[in-house]
């Protein structure tokens, strides 16, 4: 199956346009990171997760009155099919005495509809906190790694670009989840080990769809003339864009299913995932392959500057 088959569509000559796009983007997410911050989720912020199973089908906001009135305050979102729901809270307490709360005002307020606790699961603030600078570390790590493969397999100026590219990606993502977290009850984009796990899958699946589009440059690239870069380069794109729009297309389709029907436990995994296949894909084409072009020819443009002065 092939799709965008013979097309010539002139990335090099709107990439200012993509670079100011990518640009608010950026500087957007990175405002509201400054500004609101990140939806924690308890393993990078501590506290504790209780997921609770109802007989009969129960109404979110009476729940959330309830143990508010409690004194266990948190987010509450459903939890599967089963009438079951997961409750996150801060609360200090040990977890018997959360049980003991949860299931007394429960008890109390709402009659004639029998609950279980199934879990509760708690962190503490400075297992939260060593979570949070591991997270870290494999994140800076994977990038490095990344770093040192591309720049093996190709040379500095495509690493870095990749790189770049790569940092583009994830920075957006995390712009979205900052903007977006905890604007919709079904989708609160808390910031756990399940987002690092879909920012790693995500730098994984760029420089991969960047690595095909730098071999097909490379190829074609050696010994020709700079005033020949910019036809190479669109060929060379266009040539590999029916790859990337079906691979990203089948994967895409595959997330958003996971996105609707997977339920919460997982969403904010699928909507990163998703997210950042999308950008990622716009980042290869508009951001990477131009990075090594711009580049190129400034170090061809400065060799030419020292050989006039040195004449």
């Amino acid at each position: 199956m092939r799709i965008f088959q013979k097309t010539n569509f002139n990335f090099i000559q709107h990439r200012k346009i993509a670079y100011g796009i990518s640009i608010i983007l950026l500087v957007t997410g990175i405002v509201s990171l400054v500004v609101k911050g990140l939806n924690y989720g308890i393993d990078f912020r501590g506290g504790s997760e209780v997921v609770i199973r109802f007989e009969k089908n129960a109404d979110v906001a009476q729940i959330r009155s309830v143990l508010d009135a409690a004194g266990v305050s948190g987010t509450l979102k459903q939890y599967g099919m089963d009438r079951s729901f997961l409750f996150s809270t801060v609360f200090q307490g040990d977890t018997g005495q959360l049980k003991s709360l949860v299931t007394n005002a429960l008890n109390e307020r709402i009659k004639g509809n029998r609950h279980e606790i199934v879990r509760i699961d708690a962190v503490g603030p400075s297992i939260a906190s060593d979570l949070k600078w591991s997270a870290i570390k494999a994140l800076v790590a994977s990038l490095l790694a990344i770093l040192l493969y591309v720049g093996i397999r190709f040379e500095i100026k495509f690493a870095a670009a990749g790189v770049i590219a790569i940092f583009h990606d994830i920075l957006t993502v995390l712009g979205l989840f900052s903007i977006l977290g905890g604007l919709f009850p079904f989708m609160p984009l808390e910031m756990d080990q399940s987002i690092i796990a879909a920012f790693l899958t995500i730098a994984g699946y760029s420089i991969t769809d960047t690595v095909v589009v730098y071999d097909r440059i490379r190829e074609r690239i050696r010994g020709q003339k700079q005033s020949e870069y910019a036809r190479i380069f669109n060929e060379s794109m266009n040539q590999t864009l029916s790859r990337t729009i079906i691979t990203s297309g089948t994967v895409l389709l595959s997330v958003l299913v996971l996105f609707i029907f997977a339920g919460p436990a997982i969403r904010g995994f699928a909507f990163a995932v998703f997210a950042g296949i999308l950008i990622g894909t716009y980042s290869s084409i508009f951001v990477a392959a131009p990075l090594v072009y711009d580049w190129l020819h400034l170090t061809k443009s400065s060799v030419r500057l020292r050989g006039s002065k040195l004449s």
